[in-house]
C-alpha cells in the first residue's frame, strides 16, 4: 500500500485509487479482523473523498467503521478516527450537521480514553474548529483552535508540521473575520517553522504564503501580495510537483490577484491552469473543478464575454447540485453568481428565480459561509 500512499501524496490520484484498491482486495483475505483491512479501506475511503467520489467514500468509510465498533467496541480510540474520518467526509459534502456531532463523539471518545491532552484529541479538536470556522461559527471555532495548539505545543516536537497546520487554522479564521494583524502573526510563524525544516513536504508553508499573501491583497496591497502569492505557488510546485491540486489552490489567489488589478490575461491563463489541473487530478464533476469553473467564469464576466462566462457558470452549477446536493451554500453561490450575470444580460425574470433559490438556501444555512477553494 506504500506506493498508492506516494501517489496520493504527489497528487496521482488514479493511480493512487487502483494501487490502494487492490491492497483492499488483498487483505480482505486476511479476515475482517485484521487491522490492515480496515487501514486500507480507510487509505481508499480518503482517496475518494479526494476525488469527489462521496457515495463510494461513505460506503467504505461506514464499512470500516462497523468493523471497529463491532471489533473494538464503541468507546475505542481507533472508533474515535474512524468517526472523525466519516465526519470529514460528510464536512466535505456539505452535510455539516451529520458531520458536527461525529466529530463531537470522536472528540469525546478520545478524551475519555487518551486523556484531555493526547495528540489524537488534538486533532478531534481542529477538525471541529476547521467546521465551526467554515460555518461562520467563528465565536466556537476560536477556543478549539487555540486548545488544539496548546496541546501541540506542549506534546509535539518544536517544529512538527501539525503545530503549523494549527497556527495556519487560527490565522484562517483571524482573516475571516478581518482580524488581519492578529493573522498575519500567525502566519509569519507558521511559514517560520517550516522554512527551518531541511524537508518541507510544501502543505504548511505554502498555505501559510498563500495566506499572507490573501491578507495583502484583501488590504489592497497589491505590491506585497504578489511575490508571496507567487512563492506560495513556488514552493507547492518544487515539493508537490506542478499537476497537484494544492498547486491549482495557489494558482486561483494568484489568478485573483490579477482579475482586481484587471490584469484579465495573466488571470485568465492562470485560471485555466488551475482548471486543467484539477480535470486531471480531481476529475471533471469534483467541487473543486466546480470552483475554478466559477472563477473563470467571474473573470469573463468582468470582461464584458456574458456568452463566454455563461456556459461556465452553468457548469459548475451543475456539478456542485450533483456533487454536493441542491441545498449546499455553495449551490447559492453558484446561483447568485449566474443570476448576476443574468442580469447584466437583461435576463431579469430568470435571474429573479436563482435569487429566489440561493436566498432559500441561505435561510436554511443561515451563519455558513461559501468553501472557497
Amino acid at each position: 500500500m506504500d506506493a498508492g500512499y506516494r501517489a496520493y501524496r504527489q497528487g496521482n490520484f488514479t493511480e493512487a485509487e487502483a494501487k490502494v484498491a487492490a491492497a483492499v482486495k488483498a487483505a480482505e483475505e486476511l479476515g475482517p479482523q485484521d487491522p490492515r483491512f480496515v487501514a486500507s479501506l480507510n487509505a481508499l475511503a480518503e482517496i475518494n473523498r479526494s476525488q469527489g467520489k462521496y457515495p463510494e467514500a461513505e460506503r467504505l468509510q461506514r464499512r470500516s467503521l462497523s468493523i471497529l465498533e463491532k471489533f473494538l467496541g464503541a468507546e475505542h480510540p481507533s472508533v474515535a478516527a474512524g468517526l472523525n474520518n466519516l465526519a470529514l467526509l460528510y464536512q466535505a459534502e456539505g452535510k455539516y450537521a451529520d458531520a458536527e456531532p461525529l466529530f463531537q463523539r470522536s472528540l469525546a471518545i478520545g478524551e475519555k480514553a487518551l486523556g484531555a491532552e493526547d495528540a489524537y484529541v488534538a486533532v478531534s479538536l481542529y477538525n471541529l474548529a476547521e467546521l465551526y470556522r467554515e460555518r461562520g461559527k467563528y465565536a466556537e471555532a476560536e477556543p478549539l483552535f487555540k486548545r488544539s495548539l496548546t496541546i501541540r505545543e506542549k506534546v509535539l516536537s518544536s517544529a512538527h508540521p501539525e503545530i503549523a497546520q494549527s497556527l495556519n487554522g487560527l490565522a484562517e479564521l483571524y482573516r475571516a473575520q478581518g482580524r488581519y494583524t492578529d493573522a498575519e502573526l500567525l502566519y509569519k510563524r507558521a511559514l517560520a517553522m517550516r522554512e527551518n525544516v531541511a524537508e518541507s513536504d510544501g502543505d504548511a508553508e505554502g498555505k501559510a504564503l498563500n495566506g499572507l499573501g490573501e491578507l495583502a491583497r484583501a488590504q489592497g496591497k497589491y505590491s506585497e501580495a504578489e511575490p508571496l502569492l507567487r512563492r506560495s505557488l513556488a514552493v507547492r510546485e518544487k515539493a508537490l510537483g506542478p499537476e497537484h491540486p494544492y498547486v491549482a489552490v495557489s494558482l486561483n489567489s494568484l489568478a485573483d490577484l490579477y482579475r482586481g488589478q484587471r490584469k484579465y490575461d495573466e488571470a485568465g491563463t492562470l485560471l485555466k491552469r488551475s482548471l486543467a489541473i484539477r480535470e486531471k487530478a480531481l476529475g471533471s464533476e469534483h467541487p473543486h473543478v466546480a470552483a475554478s469553473l466559477n472563477s473563470l467564469a467571474d473573470l469573463y464576466r468582468d470582461q464584458g464575454k456574458y456568452t463566454d462566462a455563461e456556459p461556465l457558470y452553468k457548469r459548475a452549477l451543475a456539478i456542485r447540485e450533483k456533487a454536493l446536493g441542491a441545498g449546499h451554500p455553495n449551490v447559492a453561490n453558484s446561483l447568485e453568481n449566474y443570476a448576476g450575470l443574468l442580469r447584466k444580460m437583461d435576463r431579469i425574470p430568470e435571474a429573479a428565480l436563482m435569487e429566489v433559490r440561493a436566498a432559500a438556501i441561505r435561510a436554511e444555512h443561515l451563519g455558513n459561509t461559501p468553501v472557497r477553494q
